[in-house]
């Protein structure tokens, strides 16, 4: 099966968009509730030491970096007059996504 390098870079920024459209609500909210007490933002702060909460983080992470990479992508093909770098600039696009979300990964 011979995948196109467009095609798979579009539906990672598609997936993406839809998986931060899910999570990002539910992130908000828990937030949002929390900031009403004191105990209860200490509370949050001491669930966001879960090695699972953490991996959650670097997921959002992640998914930020790929949609702002896919975003920029879309964004080149539609004012840019070249079509060859197209693979390139998918490639630079996963790879900066790869490389925000191991930076921040490092951080914790």
């Amino acid at each position: 099966m011979n995948v196109q390098t467009g095609t798979v870079a579009a539906f990672v920024h598609r997936a993406s968009g839809v998986l931060l459209t899910l999570f990002l609500p539910v992130h908000f909210y828990a937030i949002g509730t929390t900031l009403e007490s004191a105990a209860a933002f200490d509370a949050l702060l001491v669930w966001t030491q879960y090695p699972l909460v953490k991996f959650g983080e670097w997921g959002i992470v992640v998914l930020l970096a790929a949609h702002l990479g896919g975003g920029l992508r879309v964004l080149a093909l539609e004012f840019l007059p070249w079509r060859g770098w197209q693979k390139s600039l998918a490639a630079a696009a996963a790879a900066l996504a790869l490389a925000v979300g191991l930076a921040f990964a490092l951080a914790l």
